[in-house]
């Protein structure tokens, strides 16, 4: 029987208002800080299940790649000034062309889990996508203030589909985003040699049964958390339950799991009016290409007729302004999010989330815009083409 973790109390800020770090260390200057940080305080097996992909982890590290291959063209002598930051994301104002991804199970990493983490993009003015596999039920999580969307996994009783639903929109979610690239859940090596199984402080707060369920249950070369999605998820969703799913919610509608242009084309002519350019942040097929490598078919096929927006890999300013350049409307943040949770609670999450509002005001500024608009019509380098 593998043994449980409990979720740690995590570190707290320093007389010097640090957070993350031992007193007599330096603060986090940039988002991977945050990653060294939360590696000290939690759990071995709690870092693996946060920080790990699927198979061999090569998508995982494609991701990173990619981004580092996309060159971004400056222009000069524009008169700018100091850059406005602000976007639209799902239709409504954001402070920042970035909404926090959505993530389960937060009370991982930090007691507060998604409580913090949404008080935190509040006080950002970005949002904050919960999760089907949240540790906080929706209410309290939309009872933050936050700019609320509810991500959906699709279960396998419709019923409580409908149920989900009929909570977000009583709750004040904003927009709603299903998640199609989790037929079942990708095959996570670490997850397995661990045994990992959540501890029982840790539930599935928004399904019913979540403190009694296949997610806590440890058996040697298992992942509990895998068994438990393999039990609820519903492996074989179609574009007729997407269709009706459309005509089910006047929320606006985002699909996250898109890779293959012709579902991108496919999702926008069923009504989405967002698709979600991911790979799941490596966790899902390994082997599937760089999510950012598909952002500019994606953007073709879906031809205007909604937002594109880019997840996986994300790690600072300058990953948001090559997403804007390559023409997207803007970016899902996630494990980056998670580690300053880990290291510093609620205060970590909101440093870091300045942090990344600073480090784009400073890339748009070297790029010579005035705005994430101007940010669109730069020229974008990659690969080959330097």
């Amino acid at each position: 029987m593998a043994e449980s973790v409990a979720p740690p109390t995590g570190p707290s800020t320093g007389p010097e208002g640090t957070v993350g770090r031992p007193v007599g260390h330096q603060p986090p200057v940039c988002l991977a800080d945050f990653a060294a940080a939360a590696r000290a305080v939690l759990p071995a097996d709690v870092w693996d299940f946060v920080s790990g992909g699927s198979g061999a982890e090569t998508t995982l590290a494609a991701n990173r790649a990619a981004l580092d291959r996309v060159a971004v063209l400056p222009r000069v002598l524009r008169g700018s000034g100091a850059p406005r930051l602000d976007a639209v994301l799902a239709g409504r104002p954001a402070a920042l062309p970035v909404a926090v991804a959505p993530m389960a199970y937060q009370k991982l990493v930090h007691p507060d889990g998604e409580l913090a983490l949404a008080t935190a993009a509040r006080t950002a003015g970005v949002p904050y996508v919960a999760s089907t596999l949240g540790s906080c039920p929706i209410e309290e999580v939309a009872a933050t203030g936050a700019d609320v969307w509810f991500q959906l996994y699709w279960l396998r009783n419709r019923g409580l589909v409908v149920d989900l639903l009929a909570r977000a929109e009583e709750a004040g979610c904003t927009a709603l985003m299903v998640t199609v690239d989790v037929p079942v859940l990708g095959r996570r090596l670490r997850d397995l040699r661990n045994a990992f199984r959540l501890p029982a402080e840790v539930v599935a707060a928004n399904l019913p049964g979540g403190r009694n369920d296949l997610a806590h249950q440890g058996t040697p070369g298992v992942s509990a958390v895998a068994a438990h999605t393999e039990a609820v998820f519903a492996p074989a969703l179609t574009w007729s339950d997407l269709e009706w799913l459309r005509s089910e919610t006047r929320l606006p509608l985002l699909v996250k799991g898109i890779l293959d242009p012709r579902d991108a084309a496919l999702a926008t002519s069923v009504g989405a009016d967002a698709v979600v350019v991911s790979n799941h942040g490596g966790r899902q097929l390994d082997g599937a290409p760089a999510a950012v490598t598909m952002l500019p078919e994606v953007l073709a096929a879906v031809d205007g007729r909604g937002e594109v927006l880019l997840d996986s890999g994300v790690r600072g300013g300058t990953d948001v302004l090559r997403a804007l350049a390559l023409g997207a409307s803007g970016v899902l943040v996630g494990r980056p999010m998670l580690w300053a949770l880990a290291a510093g609670g609620r205060s970590g999450a909101e440093r870091a989330l300045s942090m990344l509002a600073e480090e784009l005001r400073d890339a748009l500024a070297l790029a010579g815009c005035a705005d994430p608009a101007e940010a669109r019509e730069l020229r974008v380098l990659t690969g080959g083409d330097r």
